[in-house]
C-alpha cells in the first residue's frame, strides 16, 4: 500500500516543498485547506493534479477528526500555523488558537482515530528567543520573546506529552529560519530580495528596514522538509534541531542581495523605527549535530546560493 501523508498548511512555503518531496517518494498526498474567500494556491499550482485537497481548520476539532478518518494517513505533518512573528503581537489570541491549541486538536484526532499514525510537529527556533546558550540544541531551555514563540513552546511540549502519555510516534522538528523563493513577502529575506529586484529594475529606489543587527541562522526550505520526513522514518520518536549552524546578520543579508546585482545597500536602505519589535531575538544559531548524526541530514544550499536564488526568482517574476 502506498504511504499516505496529510499535510496541514500545505499552501505555505514548507507545505508546498514537503508535498513535492513526498510525491517524489511515491506518497499519496492530502492537504488540509481552510475555506476562505481568498485561499491562495500559487505555491502548489504546479502539483494540484497530483494531490488531494480536503477542507478543514485547525480551529475545528471535528473537521480534523473527519479528515484523518477519511484520508487514513500513515503520516501527519502539522505545518499549519499563524507563522508571522509581528502578526502575533497584533493577534496574540488567534496565534495561540492556531499555533498552540491547533496542535492539541490534531494530536487528539490522531490519538482517537488511529494512534499508529506518525505525527510531525513544526516547532521553531523562536522558542529559544532570549537565548540561554549559543548555539542552541535540543536541550537548550526555551525563553520565547513573542506570542508566536510562546504558542510554539506550547505546541512543542504538548507533542512531547502525547508521545510520553499515549505512546504516539510524535516528534518535533525545531527548525531555524528557512527561506526560499516561495517565502511570503512579509518575511525579511524575501522582503529584501524582492526590493533588490525592484530597485535593480528601476521600479523602486529605497528599502525601509528594522533591526539590521539581528542575527539569524538561515537555510533553504527545500533542504529542511527532507529532515521532517527523515524524523518520521526513524525507529524511535525523538525531537531534532534543524539548522545550518552558521549565523548571518540582516546587514550581511543586505550586502549579499544588493551586491549580487552590483549595488551598495547603503545607497538604498533606511532604518524605520516603526519596524522594530517590542522584544527582539538577537542571536539565533542552531547546533544540528544530532540531526547530522542520527538522521544523516546535511543542509545542501549555502546562504549565498539561497539569497541569489531568491533574487533571481524575484527579478524573473517582476520582469
Amino acid at each position: 500500500m502506498a504511504k499516505r501523508a496529510l499535510i496541514t498548511g500545505i499552501t505555505g512555503q514548507d507545505g508546498s516543498y514537503l508535498a513535492e518531496f513526498l510525491l517524489d517518494k511515491g506518497y499519496e498526498v492530502y492537504g488540509m485547506v481552510r475555506r476562505s474567500s481568498t485561499t491562495r494556491f500559487d505555491r502548489i499550482q504546479h502539483i494540484l493534479d497530483c494531490i488531494t485537497l480536503v477542507p478543514g481548520d485547525l480551529l475545528d476539532q471535528v473537521s480534523i477528526i473527519n479528515i484523518i478518518r477519511d484520508c487514513q494517513p500513515t503520516e501527519v505533518y502539522n505545518l499549519g500555523a499563524q507563522s508571522f512573528v509581528p502578526t502575533s503581537w497584533a493577534q496574540p489570541v488567534l496565534t495561540a488558537e492556531f499555533t498552540a491549541l491547533g496542535v492539541t486538536r490534531t494530536l487528539d484526532a490522531v490519538r482517537m482515530v488511529d494512534p499508529s499514525i506518525r505525527f510531525y510537529q513544526a516547532s521553531s527556533s523562536e522558542m529559544f528567543g532570549k537565548v540561554q546558550e549559543v548555539p542552541q540544541c535540543e536541550t537548550t531551555p526555551f525563553y520565547p520573546r513573542s506570542p508566536y514563540g510562546v504558542a510554539k513552546c506550547y505546541g512543542h511540549w504538548i507533542t512531547v506529552n502525547y508521545r510520553e502519555s499515549y505512546g504516539l510516534f510524535a516528534v518535533s522538528g525545531i527548525l531555524f529560519n528557512h527561506e526560499s523563493p516561495r517565502r511570503g513577502l512579509e518575511f525579511v529575506t524575501r522582503k529584501v530580495t524582492h526590493a533588490v529586484a525592484k530597485i535593480a529594475l528601476g521600479q523602486a529606489n529605497s528599502l525601509p528596514m528594522g533591526n539590521l543587527d539581528a542575527r539569524r541562522d538561515w537555510g533553504y526550505a527545500g533542504d529542511y522538509v527532507r529532515a521532517m520526513w527523515l524524523m518520521l522514518q526513524q525507529e524511535r520518536p525523538e525531537d531534532y534541531v534543524v539548522a545550518t549552524g552558521i549565523q548571518h546578520s540582516v546587514r550581511e543579508l543586505l550586502e549579499c542581495a544588493f551586491g549580487y546585482v552590483g549595488l551598495d545597500y547603503h545607497d538604498y536602505v533606511t532604518v524605520d523605527e516603526s519596524l522594530l519589535r517590542p522584544a527582539d531575538v538577537e542571536q539565533l544559531v542552531g547546533d544540528c549535530s544530532k540531526a547530522r548524526r542520527q538522521l544523516g541530514w546535511e543542509p545542501q544550499v549555502s546562504f549565498e546560493e539561497l539569497i541569489h536564488m531568491m533574487v533571481d526568482h524575484d527579478l524573473e517574476e517582476l520582469r
